[in-house]
């Protein structure tokens, strides 16, 4: 678990709130970045019911995605509680060799599956 989450966070959010029409907001008490109409593309937990991870959390285009990603990874990506039966994984950020590049990638993709056409002409990445 990471001891200093606040600048994982600070990473995240950066990231997310760089796209565009992203918001943030507390779900289920913890940091949640949406669109419009409260369309949630990333959330970031933090030793969420006590599970040591410190994650970022993000949308897939379908199961097949997810698995693939998690077979691929399963040093980084896992299938998360509550949000995983609904084709979001989980990426670990606690690591020292996490890639910032990734997640970002990772975000901005599942910013594309929520937004809009209008806002996906803004560009998303």
């Amino acid at each position: 678990m990471s001891p200093d989450p606040a600048s994982a966070l600070a990473r995240v959010r950066e990231i997310a709130l760089a796209l565009p029409a992203a918001m943030e907001r507390l779900s289920h008490g913890s940091p949640g970045f949406h669109i419009e109409k409260g369309k949630f593309f990333a959330y970031f937990w933090h030793d969420h019911h006590g599970d040591g991870e410190t994650v970022a959390i993000v949308k897939t285009a379908d199961g097949e995605e997810q698995a693939l990603l998690i077979e691929l990874d399963p040093d980084c990506y896992f299938r998360p509680a509550y949000l995983g039966p609904f084709g979001w994984v989980a990426m670990r950020l606690d690591r020292e060799d996490t890639d910032w590049d990734r997640v970002a990638d990772r975000i901005a993709r599942s910013w594309e599956l929520v937004a809009p056409r209008r806002l996906l002409e803004m560009g998303g990445r």
